[in-house]
């Protein structure tokens, strides 16, 4: 399936899952709180740690996994994110800059891709480093490709219990 075939797959079943900026309930309790809470600071993550060739993500606290996930990557997953449009996911150190409740992708968390090296080396190029990379939700069940434009992207039920665990500040180490 070609890449407009797969988005517009994507926005349809989003859009018949109900999946998006109008979403008002988890995905496991339609009575829950909206957006969840954040869990007590002693069950947070304190680093997050992404394994693109493994499709991994694992949330750490005190240098143990206390959470660990299968995630879907850009659709060009190999090599660091050069410029918008790439399809790469970023490789690297970063950090967790912004918590959005209303995305349309379910729930999702800012990566601070690009950073200044990122920038410097667009530049250098004469190119759009790209943005808005994020950990959210929305990835069909059973989906198991990659299918973002460079985000990692997790099941909406997988994205609420991430959101109860980072807190905006997280280190972010996202591996080769």
């Amino acid at each position: 399936m070609n890449r407009a075939r797969r988005r517009a797959w994507l926005i349809a079943w989003l859009a018949i899952a109900g999946v998006g900026a109008a979403a008002t309930a988890s995905a496991a309790d339609p009575g829950a709180a909206w957006p969840p809470p954040l869990v007590a600071a002693a069950q947070q993550a304190d680093a997050i740690r992404v394994f693109k060739a493994r499709r991994r993500m694992e949330l750490m606290r005190g240098g143990r996994v206390i959470a660990g996930y299968r995630v879907a990557l850009g659709d060009a997953p190999v090599g660091h994110k050069r410029q918008q449009g790439d399809e790469r996911t970023p490789e690297g150190d970063y950090r967790i800059t912004y918590r959005n409740d209303r995305s349309r992708y379910h729930l999702s968390l800012r990566i601070s891709y690009p950073d200044q090296a990122d920038r410097r080396q667009a530049r250098a190029r004469g190119v759009d480093p790209g943005g808005d990379i994020m950990i959210h939700g929305a990835t069909p069940p059973g989906r198991a490709g990659d299918w973002t434009d460079g985000c990692i992207a997790v099941t909406n039920a997988e994205m609420e219990e991430i959101w109860r665990r980072v807190p905006v500040g997280t280190p972010i180490h996202i591996a080769p």
